[in-house]
């Protein structure tokens, strides 16, 4: 049965990034010129996207963005998109709307998952196998990453019952644009609110985890790398959701992790801008709760036309 979309959003797709797959595959307008820049003719395409509830039929496209995002992280990816699935009070996925309703041989592309939004209450779904390794992943990166008094504070944030903790899982292709991020945070908010309520699982929590693409400069990794920790704190961290550095602004708790060594350009692309390589990483932040709809004012301010 087809779920009536929450919400619409029109967005125009920004140019792919040099050097990407996507790059080449988006000259259907430019062929058969002399190759001179000056004479490439470029066209661009409004595309709308709708957000829907989550059903049982998105279950491929949610799992292949958690893979984006875990990599070769030794997270079940399966039981976590179940569990996103089934909560499905919570939670939005964003997919292209339809077009024409004759375009039969486009079904597949139509059904094709662009992102999601969803929430998992790490402390009410303590047991299951994805949530404890989520909480494994994240504790043994930051002792590998940070100064004991850290890892003690994280260890103790997600031990602690009675102040429950939430990941926030926020994924999209890296080609829909961040305006998207907006209608679904403000969807999300108004869904934790109603579920807690109503008693529904993913009710209120203490604190907000998010998980985070991120990347720098690997040359100026390198090159600074005598010099020790605190010139790689100053390297400019850059997001992949520009949204989620208003969140590293008001995190109690943050740290990065390299994912050099799991990235390929299969499941994490190749991170490069202007020709300078990047390193991919994984930034965790902890976010009280009282501080999103400050969070949530400043999307608005940044993501608003």
């Amino acid at each position: 049965m087809a779920t009536p979309p929450k919400r619409r959003a029109r967005a125009q797709p920004p140019a792919p990034e040099p050097g990407s797959e996507s790059e080449s595959g988006s000259e259907t307008e430019s062929s058969g010129g002399s190759g001179s820049e000056d004479e490439r003719v470029e066209e661009e395409v409004n595309i709308e996207f709708e957000a829907h509830s989550m059903s049982d039929n998105d279950y491929s496209g949610i799992k292949k963005l958690l893979q984006q995002l875990f990599l070769k992280a030794p997270v079940n990816t399966a039981e976590l998109t179940d569990i996103l699935i089934q909560q499905n009070h919570i939670g939005s996925i964003i997919k292209q709307a339809e077009v024409q309703e004759d375009s039969s041989d486009d079904d597949d592309d139509d059904d094709e998952v662009f992102g999601f939004i969803s929430f998992l209450n790490l402390t009410e779904r303590k047991g299951t196998q994805c949530a404890e390794q989520i909480k494994e992943l994240i504790l043994s990166r930051c002792e590998k990453n940070c100064e004991q008094h850290v890892v003690e504070q994280l260890d103790k944030l997600l031990k602690d019952d009675t102040k429950p903790v939430g990941l926030l899982l926020s994924e999209r292709f890296i080609n829909v644009p961040p305006q998207i991020a907006l209608p679904m945070h403000q969807q999300l908010q108004k869904e934790l609110v109603e579920a807690q309520r109503t008693n529904k699982p993913c009710g209120k929590c203490h604190y907000y985890l998010l998980i985070s693409k991120t990347f720098t400069e690997a040359t100026k990794s390198n090159s600074k790398k005598r010099e020790g920790k605190r010139n790689q704190q100053k390297e400019e961290l850059m997001f992949a959701n520009a949204e989620e550095e208003f969140f590293y602004e008001k995190a109690l708790l943050k740290f990065n992790y390299s994912v050099q060594e799991e990235s390929d350009t299969c499941l994490g692309g190749r991170w490069s801008f202007d020709d300078v390589p990047m390193k991919p990483l994984r930034t965790v932040m902890v976010v009280p709760a009282d501080g999103i709809n400050a969070i949530m004012d400043k999307l608005k301010d940044y993501l608003s036309p």
